[in-house]
């Protein structure tokens, strides 16, 4: 999909597929009906890299790179993972909020040129639940099964949304609301939001 027709999608379905040493998300648009349409890109994650990379590509076949992001340290306390077209050329960064995070998952994206966003877990109670449940013996063979949803705004409003899917395996729904927003970042951030919530 060109970047042109990519920028017009308002919403995205990104659906995880679990193998033994990667961590593979596929993403497709999304009509306002709930069907899934047109394969945007096939997402890969190498489980514990040296440093955190995720590359996204156009289809499972990885001939063609679309973007990737990648962590500007080796251990990475907040300093953030730089997105990126194949070339280098910066889409625009995110990172956790470690501080805010210990309580409810807080994140923070730069776009060039556009106000700060910061996206959090939409609910508290959720958010507590998540983090009894992570310290309760055994659960690590059991994940979390409630679904738990992000929300994105900046000074000028609702940016973008990330919401969980019931499901045996994670499914998520993306939703755009500004329309500046660069979808590739979006969508980075939204794969982030699984391949990294654990960091």
């Amino acid at each position: 999909m060109d970047l042109a027709k990519l920028q017009q999608q308002k919403q995205f379905a990104i659906r995880q597929k679990i193998t033994m040493m990667v961590n593979r998300y596929v993403v497709t648009t999304l009509d306002p009906a709930g069907t899934e349409g047109e394969q945007v890109a096939f997402v890969e994650q190498k489980r514990m890299a040296f440093r955190e990379e995720v590359t996204f590509y156009s289809d499972e076949t990885k001939r063609e790179q679309l973007l990737r992001f990648k962590a500007r340290k080796v251990i990475d306390l907040g300093s953030g993972y730089d997105v990126m077209t194949p070339d280098g050329t910066s889409i625009g960064l995110f990172r956790k909020n470690f501080g805010a995070s210990l309580l409810r998952s807080t994140w923070h994206v730069e776009q060039p040129g556009a106000p700060a966003i910061t996206g959090q877990e939409r609910s508290m109670v959720v958010a507590l639940l998540r983090r009894i449940w992570d310290v309760i013996p055994f659960t690590d063979i059991v994940p979390f099964a409630w679904p738990y949803h992000f929300d994105f705004g900046s000074p000028a409003g609702p940016v973008m949304s990330v919401e969980k899917k019931f499901g045996i395996r994670d499914r998520y729904v993306l939703t755009v609301h500004a329309d500046a927003l660069d979808r590739r970042l979006a969508i980075a951030m939204a794969v982030a939001l699984d391949a990294l919530q654990s960091r």
